[in-house]
C-alpha cells in the first residue's frame, strides 16, 4: 500500500544571542548562541515515488534545484540509507531567502525528518543530525528540535528552555550574504567566552549579536530597520540578517506593530518556541 503524502512545518529559528568567540583553522567561526523556535515558516509537501527520483518544485530564484538544499538533503539520506524510493516534493515558501531564520537549514531538517518517516526509515535524531551537519551548521539544531544553547560552529547543542514570548520579525527586502559578512575585516571575532548559565540569565549586555554591527555598515536597509524597529521595542539581528526582530509583550501588542511596518518591508508576528513544530508535526 503506498504510504500516505506528508504535510510537514519547516520553522523559522531565531538566535537570541549571538557571539563570536574565535576563528578556527579551517577558516570557519567560533561561535556561542541560543537558538529558539518560531510558529512561522515554510512548508513542506511530500509524496513517495517508487522510482527512486527526486522532484522539488517550485525552483527558488537563482538556485538550481540540484543545489536547494531540501534535494542535497534527500540524495544524502538515500545514500546514507541505501533507499532505492524517492519522492515530489512541493515547497510553500514564506522564509525570505538571506534573511538569518535559517530558512534553507529548517527545509533541509524538514526533509531529511520527512523523508525518513515516508520512507519507513527509522533513523534516530542522532544519525539524521549528523547527515545535517555536512549540509550547514544550522541543520542539527532543526533536525533535534529543541530550543538550544550552540557551541562551536553551532552544531555543538545543548536542550535549554527559554521564555516565549511574540515577537516582530521585520524583513527591510535585501539579502544578506553570509560570506561577507564572516568574511568582513571589522567583524568581531574575539568576544570572550560565557558559560551557558550566564547565558540564560539573560543579560542585557550579552544578548546581543556581534554580526550587528558589521551588517549595519554593508546594509543601510537592515541599519534603517534596526533604528525604525528600535524606537519601538528593544531590537536585535537574527544570524547574520537582513531579518530583525522585536520583543512584545503580548500578540495583539505584537500585531499592531506589524500593521505599522512602512512600504517596503514586510513583517510578521510570531510565538517563540522551545519545541519544534515539525517534531510536534511529527510526534517525535
Amino acid at each position: 500500500m503506498p504510504a500516505a503524502p506528508l504535510t510537514l512545518p519547516a520553522p523559522a529559528k531565531l538566535n537570541r544571542l549571538l557571539h563570536i568567540v574565535g576563528r578556527r583553522p579551517d577558516g570557519y567561526h567560533a561561535l556561542q548562541t541560543l537558538f529558539q523556535f518560531l510558529d512561522h515558516g515554510d512548508t513542506l509537501h511530500f509524496r513517495r515515488r517508487d522510482d527512486g527520483e527526486i522532484h522539488l518544485a517550485p525552483t527558488l530564484p537563482g538556485v538550481a534545484a540540484e543545489e536547494n538544499l531540501i534535494v542535497r538533503a534527500a540524495r544524502r539520506l538515500q545514500a546514507a540509507s541505501g533507499c532505492r524510493l524517492g519522492a515530489d516534493i512541493h515547497l510553500d515558501k514564506r522564509l525570505p531567502l538571506g534573511g538569518g531564520l535559517g530558512g534553507g537549514s529548517s527545509n533541509a531538517a524538514t526533509a531529511l525528518l520527512g523523508l525518513d518517516r515516508l520512507w519507513g526509515l527509522g533513523l534516530d535524531l542522532e544519525r539524521l543530525a549528523a547527515l545535517g551537519l555536512a549540509l550547514g551548521a544550522d541543520v542539527p539544531v532543526f533536525v533535534h528540535g529543541h530550543a538550544a544553547w550552540a557551541e562551536g560552529i553551532g552544531e555543538r547543542l545543548t536542550p535549554v528552555a527559554l521564555d516565549t514570548p511574540w515577537f516582530v520579525v521585520l524583513h527591510p527586502g535585501v539579502t544578506v550574504a553570509t560570506p561577507a559578512v564572516f568574511g568582513a575585516p571589522q567583524l568581531t571575532r574575539d568576544t570572550p567566552p560565557i558559560t551557558m548559565a550566564r547565558a540564560l540569565q539573560g543579560g542585557a549586555s550579552d544578548w546581543r549579536n556581534d554580526c550587528e554591527p558589521t551588517v549595519r555598515a554593508l546594509y543601510p536597509a537592515v541599519a534603517a530597520a534596526l533604528d525604525w524597529l528600535g524606537e519601538r521595542a528593544p531590537a536585535m539581528l537574527t544570524g547574520t540578517g537582513a531579518c530583525v526582530f522585536a520583543r512584545l509583550p503580548s500578540e495583539a501588542e505584537a500585531a499592531r506593530l506589524v500593521a505599522e511596518v512602512p512600504d517596503g518591508w514586510s513583517a510578521f508576528a510570531a510565538r517563540g518556541l522551545n519545541r519544534s513544530p515539525l517534531h510536534a508535526a511529527l510526534g517525535r
